[in-house]
């Protein structure tokens, strides 16, 4: 998914989160005028699927959910998301309680429900490979396909590699009942983590990859209600709406290892990164978003995307015209090394019998998502280097515990800085952002303090007597 990474703090004020009445703020449109008279399911029910599913209902739709996990189908119809996303859970418990949405583990169900079906499952990175997994994909069409005996339209909206949509239509055929009226049409998704539910509602664009004027106009009245509020809708062949995501992703990574190769430099030389951002984001053909230095990109998203995207590049023997992607994905990967050492050196170049408090272990704030954290990764590192490490995150404490059992955890700032030698500043939640210095006072054992998301006041930690440091910034 196209997420607002961890670098991205001004997404808070994103115009489209203010438009109206909705869901915790999240803003909907008035429905009364659009009449809802298909029926949609949605197959996956992880982070993407849940959200679309709920996000259906509040438009109108009924909706029938479908996952294979029947776990994960009853904490959903219990009216509980396995994951933290603010506005969801209450739009998920708002349409059980209106019937507008349901759980199933029934293919056969959701065959017999369903006018428009939307496949909404992962496609991880191949383990050992850069290539993605789409075991997930072919499953989901494999278990659906039998059951469709009737006209109707199954919409892809997966991060795939491109040509995929082509050969999940041909599969779709062959096994339908229905055949060629079992169309496909794929419209990927561009939500950000922690803004998801706004972005469904509120799409800065729509993009569907179609074959006949027939899937062209279901989509439209799908989401008739975002194109009649101005939402571009972009009709085009599958490839290119394959094509549009994993550009989009390689565009955005490409911004955020921009910034943090010229931080790199901004250190070398004395310069401030920061006001280089400003400048740079003065140009119109630039823009100042996703141009903030610091520890770099993670998540399930970014990082799989560019390497399945290179990966499919290469199969389509045109892999030179991605190269720079290397070279995108490296700078990212390097900032996480480059905190361990600016922190070790900090510490009087070894960890060894230090302490060190981390903020953060989500890959972002406003999620509980620890999928290629890069604060899980740099505290992992550091803990192996002997510092004793103890982690503090609003969301993802219990996430990051099961990825790494081995690092401390606390219930709060304040616990995890307790007698601490040196603190990390690696997810920017709005509580970190806003911490008082002096709520630190007499809890840790030295003031110091590694910025690496650039998103602290450094005036206001120095003058609290605190050694600050960040990264690109003098």
């Amino acid at each position: 998914m196209l997420v607002g990474e961890a670098e991205e703090v001004e997404v808070a004020h994103d115009p489209r989160l203010r438009r109206g009445p909705g869901p915790a703020g999240a803003g909907c449109l008035p429905l009364a005028s659009f009449v809802m008279t298909l029926r949609l399911t949605v197959l996956g029910t992880g982070y993407l699927g849940a959200t679309h599913a709920a996000s259906m209902a509040e438009l109108g739709f009924e909706v029938l959910a479908m996952d294979v996990d029947e776990a994960k189908v009853k904490l959903l119809a219990d009216g509980h998301t396995p994951f933290y996303e603010p506005d969801l859970e209450p739009l998920l418990q708002k349409h059980l309680a209106t019937g507008q949405l349901r759980f199933t583990t029934s293919y056969e169900e959701v065959a017999a429900f369903g006018d428009v079906h939307f496949l909404c499952v992962g496609t991880p990175q191949r383990k050992g490979e850069y290539a993605a997994d789409m075991r997930y994909v072919d499953g989901v069409v494999d278990g659906l396909a039998p059951h469709l005996d009737r006209p109707c339209l199954v919409v892809g909206k997966s991060t795939v590699p491109v040509g995929t949509a082509a050969r999940v239509q041909d599969r779709l055929s062959a096994l339908a009942p229905a055949g060629a009226e079992a169309e496909l049409a794929w419209n990927p998704e561009f939500l950000r983590e922690g803004f998801a539910v706004a972005d469904t509602l509120r799409p800065d664009r729509l993009v569907v990859g179609v074959t006949s004027e027939r899937a062209e106009a279901t989509l439209r009245e799908v989401y008739a209600a975002a194109i009649a509020s101005g939402t571009p809708f972009i009709a085009t062949d599958f490839a290119t709406a394959e094509l549009v995501k994993v550009a989009a992703n390689a565009f955005l990574a490409t911004k955020i290892s921009f910034i943090n190769a010229m931080a790199e430099l901004c250190e070398a030389t004395g310069a401030d990164v920061s006001v280089l951002a400003d400048a740079l984001g003065h140009d119109e053909r630039i823009g100042r978003k996703f141009l903030n230095a610091g520890l770099g990109f993670g998540g399930g998203c970014l990082p799989k995307d560019i390497r399945a995207f290179m990966a499919r590049a290469g199969e389509l023997g045109v892999d030179q015209a991605l190269s720079f992607l290397r070279e995108v994905d490296a700078i990212n990967m390097r900032r996480r090394g480059h905190v361990v050492d600016r922190a070790r050196a900090m510490c009087g170049g070894s960890y060894l019998g230090t302490r060190v408090g981390v903020l953060g272990a989500a890959f972002k704030p406003d999620s509980d998502d620890v999928r290629d954290s890069p604060a899980l990764n740099v505290a992992g590192q550091i803990q192996l280097q002997g510092a004793q490490v103890t982690v503090y995150d609003p969301r993802a404490v219990e996430n990051a515990r099961r990825l790494f059992p081995t690092l401390g955890y606390a219930d709060s700032a304040i616990e995890a800085c307790q007698g601490a030698d040196l603190v990390l500043h690696l997810t920017e939640w709005r509580e970190f952002r806003e911490m008082d210095p002096a709520a630190l006072e007499g809890v840790v054992a030295q003031k110091r303090i590694i910025d690496a998301r650039n998103a602290l006041d450094p005036a206001r930690w120095r003058a609290a007597g605190w050694t600050y440091g960040s990264l690109g910034r003098p």
